[in-house]
């Protein structure tokens, strides 16, 4: 093991310390350096600089060795990678290889995850609904979990602030269980969508909705985009590569160069956090143990407020390996809750269709998003066999018919009304119930390279996720029947839990330290000076994408956390 380094205190101390780069990272970098608090942020990745260090996002597709796809020697060295839907030439170098950072299955679980400077943030699908007081009093109302201590209302303000400074895209829909929000104008519609929705609307009145998808791409660009640097998105959809425009919402192109101009942040990419160091005289957190991925070499970083945003799983195990005397099991652990219900979204069920109609229709460009049905099942009474519900997102597209011919002749043959037809597809979001049962904890004996222990995942579906993805079948292929369209199919993706990057829960939200971890403000209850506010800070999973909640909790946990510093209790 490589020797403490022994510089001085002073040194490696800070106002306050990030763990994680990604999209709540960068937040809270962002919100603590424009209180003027001098940051920390560690990355265990390497660094990854916005722009410079996309090597694909211009590439064409015929520049690639094996045309996008992923070499079958590659496949078979990561066959947990490799079947997420991102693993591809154009971005797999942005997704961790498997026998890179391994972890133990005691149940299949595809941990899918982006080690670098900007984490997940350069891979997501940038869907960014709120959730509302259907979503946070779910728990109480359904009788799982526990009570979430905090009601839309606390956080109505927050996530207007971040979607102003982020960028949505969407419509006003007035839907009750979907507040609006500060949006920028959505993308159109295909005549398909247009007619199902009109559709869903007439056939169940007014109870179902297909509507434009809320997503974090500039569409018409604000003052505060420009100032970031962040242009119009140009609609490429290959926002995987990382987007040189800035067009969609990044760390790398919007939170963190923003933290960074302020003067108070410092980045410290190839830093894996071992743990948090708790001092037991003070009753506090002092800062975090790291270990240097190049070269093994340990250091010590100080601080006074500590936010945790290593991404879910990774905050699991940061906080189940600070270990001491008082707390034996986990930092903040008495209550023997850390590491357990971990909740996340079942993607089991698609449900596809031919649409015989629509001819004189054409698609002339691309869309970096579609549309989204919102949640539609348990939402004012329970009136199912299973608790909770599912969203959906849905995508058209013509069916091309080109020519045989090349150049200008295939090109105008694709834009020319299809003889075909069209297709539509809709993708299942579901809910999962938080159980005790779906956990994680630290091996006894194996370790990673860096001498952290690695973790054991035991997640599974159970027989409410079976009893909803019927149900999704059944009421889509419904939908899509009554609405004229054909052929429909429907099929099981075999997405293991973890595929789709939605994992949350194991330090939970909640009023009681008995029952959680952390309190209405993201604060550990147990270990004051730390906050948790990426996706294990998650009482429940909600149908609506989680992202956007992430970022609000950030700034307004930042907020909290900066107003108890100031009067000297932290």
């Amino acid at each position: 093991m490589a020797q403490l380094n022994m510089k001085s205190t002073n040194q490696r101390s800070y106002d306050a310390i990030v763990v994680g780069t990604g999209i709540s990272g960068g937040w809270a970098a962002k919100e603590l350096c424009e209180k003027g608090l001098k940051t920390l942020i560690l990355e265990r990745g390497r660094d990854v600089k916005h722009i410079q260090d996309y090597p694909t996002t211009h590439m064409m597709p015929w520049e690639f060795e094996h045309r996008g796809r992923p070499s079958l020697a590659i496949q078979k060295a990561n066959p947990i990678a490799s079947r997420h839907y991102i693993f591809k030439e154009d971005a797999m170098h942005f997704v961790v290889k498997d026998a890179e950072h391994p972890y133990i299955q005691d149940k299949p679980f595809d941990w899918m995850r982006g080690y670098q400077v900007g984490g997940r943030s350069l891979l997501w699908a940038r869907q960014t609904q709120r959730w509302s007081d259907f979503d946070f009093e779910g728990p109480a109302r359904d009788g799982f979990a526990v009570d979430w201590p905090i009601r839309y209302a606390d956080l109505a303000p927050w996530y207007s602030y971040v979607e102003k400074f982020v960028g949505i895209c969407g419509n006003n829909d007035h839907i009750p269980h979907l507040p609006d929000g500060e949006f920028l104008p959505a993308f159109e519609m295909s005549c398909v969508e247009k007619h199902l929705s009109e559709h869903i609307k007439k056939q169940y009145g007014g109870s179902r909705h297909l509507i434009a998808s809320r997503a974090a791409h500039i569409t018409d660009p604000q003052p505060i985009h420009t100032q970031q640097g962040r242009a119009k998105c140009q609609h490429r959809y290959m926002c995987q590569r990382g987007c040189p425009f800035g067009g969609y919402f990044s760390s790398n192109s919007s939170t963190l160069p923003w933290a960074e101009k302020t003067g108070n942040l410092t980045l410290k990419s190839d830093s894996v956090v071992h743990s948090v160091i708790y001092d037991e005289h003070q009753q506090k957190a002092i800062g975090v143990r790291v270990v240097d991925a190049l070269d093994g070499e340990i250091t010590e970083y100080y601080a006074r407020i500590i936010f945790l945003n290593a991404s879910a799983i990774n905050t699991n195990l940061i906080l189940l390996n600070s270990r001491t005397r008082r707390f034996p099991d986990g930092l903040g652990n008495d209550s023997g809750l850390l590491g357990k219900y971990i909740g996340f979204h079942n993607y089991s069920g698609r449900v596809s269709a031919d649409v015989d109609d629509f001819f004189a229709f054409q698609s002339d460009g691309r869309r970096p998003t579609g549309t989204y049905i919102p949640r539609f099942r348990n939402v004012y009474k329970q009136e199912t066999n299973f608790l909770r519900g599912y969203s959906a997102s849905c995508n058209s597209s013509k069916k091309d018919n080109p020519t045989p011919e090349m150049g200008a002749v295939l090109k105008k043959s694709l834009l020319m009304p299809s003889h075909q037809g069209w297709t539509i597809a809709a993708q299942m979001m579901g809910e999962t119930i938080p159980k005790e049962s779906n956990s994680v904890r630290l091996d006894e004996l194996e370790t990673d390279r860096w001498g952290i222990p690695l973790l054991r995942m035991s997640v599974d579906f159970d027989e409410n996720d079976e009893k909803m993805l019927q149900d999704f079948y059944e009421q889509i292929s419904e939908m899509f029947d009554t609405a004229g369209f054909k052929n429909i199919k429907t099929s099981h993706t075999r997405r293991n839990p973890g595929s789709e990057n939605h994992e949350m829960g194991g330090v939970r939200m909640g009023h009681d330290p008995k029952t959680s971890l952390l309190n209405g403000f993201n604060q550990m209850h147990l270990c004051r000076n730390v906050f948790v506010t990426d996706g294990a800070c998650m009482t429940s999973t909600s149908t609506q994408n989680p992202s956007l909640t992430y970022m609000a909790l950030t700034a307004r946990a930042v907020d909290f956390a900066f107003s108890q510093l100031k009067r000297g209790e932290l």
